[in-house]
């Protein structure tokens, strides 16, 4: 992949950010998703890259863009994957709440792994964790691992995972162990990568099941941020099951592991703010100017940038901000 490619994709996160924003608070997920999606599908075809998605809306009969199959980018440049949430955190916008983000994950053609949209066990750590922790492993010795590789006691350690009746065993455990909690109500992508940021987010692992696109998302976050995510498909009925061996995996108790959500060397996640959160701000409007706040990262290089960029809204034809 091309180093100019991570300053193109950025444009496509903040495009999708500054449409869905306004809807924020209005109580209307998928108009708010609509927007980012339209906004994100128009950006992406001005970036020099021949791009198939991976992870997207969903199937062509369920997705009028983004859907998976699709092609993206102006027909040449380096061939790639991609795998994009236009709005992660759907509810957190409608509600006016923290952590609403857009983001995408671009890889090397055949490198990331096609997640069906079913749930996933995760696990996720930042860097100085990253390799001393096992999902199979009882969460004491998670904690345990986590608490010895940040200096820290298992006390001053926070855990975050989202608000289920299904994690209510694993909350119980935690908190056994003697560990804080933050539970959310969505965007567990921002969650994973909140525990590669710890000094500004207090987060030191994530814990729990959400789905298995965003899994992939977050793991291409995580390498380039040095952490670790690792997984296992949790399929739900027999339809599941058999999109798991198409995919390869005959043994639902596989550990999917770094190498097997991003493969090679290389890979460019990029996030924009759409409401406020620990990380990123969210969009700022000012008449027809607007602010926003996103972080782009190349796991190559190992460079991390946190992008505000400002925007003249007459100026920008494909944010279309009308209400229907």
């Amino acid at each position: 992949m091309e180093r100019s490619l991570t300053m193109e994709l950025v444009r496509v996160t903040e495009a999708a950010a500054l449409s869905s924003a306004r809807w924020m608070g209005r109580g209307k997920k998928e108009e708010a998703d609509d927007a980012a999606t339209t906004a994100m599908r128009t950006v992406f075809d001005t970036v020099p890259m021949q791009g198939t998605v991976v992870i997207g809306e969903g199937e062509m009969d369920e997705a009028p863009m983004l859907y998976i199959g699709e092609k993206l980018g102006l027909g040449y440049g380096p061939e790639v994957d991609i795998a994009v949430d236009p709005l992660e955190g759907t509810n957190i916008v409608a509600k006016g709440t923290w952590n609403a983000l857009t983001v995408l994950a671009v890889a090397d053609r055949g490198n990331l792994l096609h997640a069906p949209d079913m749930y996933m066990d995760k696990l996720a750590v930042g860097p100085k964790a990253a390799g001393k922790v096992d999902i199979d492993a009882p969460v004491i010795d998670n904690l345990k691992a986590v608490a010895q590789a940040y200096g820290k006691d298992i006390s001053d350690l926070v855990a975050i995972l989202l608000d289920r009746p299904r994690h209510a065993k694993l909350i119980n455990e935690i908190r056994e162990a003697g560990a804080r909690i933050k539970l959310i109500s969505d965007g567990d992508v921002a969650a994973a990568i909140h525990t590669a940021f710890d000094e500004h987010t207090g987060v030191d692992i994530m814990f729990g099941s959400g789905g298995a696109p965003e899994g992939v998302i977050a793991a291409v976050a995580l390498k380039c941020l040095g952490g670790e995510l690792q997984g296992r498909l949790l399929p739900q009925t027999q339809e599941e099951i058999d999109r798991c061996k198409k995919m390869g995996i005959a043994d639902l108790s596989q550990v999917l592991r770094m190498e097997d959500l991003v493969k090679g060397d290389d890979a460019i996640f990029a996030a924009s703010g759409v409401t406020d959160g620990e990380l990123l701000r969210g969009v700022r409007f000012h008449g027809n100017k607007a602010i926003t706040h996103s972080v782009v990262m190349r796991a190559k290089t190992g460079t991390v940038r946190f992008v505000e960029g400002q925007h003249r809204l007459d100026r920008k034809p494909h944010l279309v901000f009308n209400d229907r």
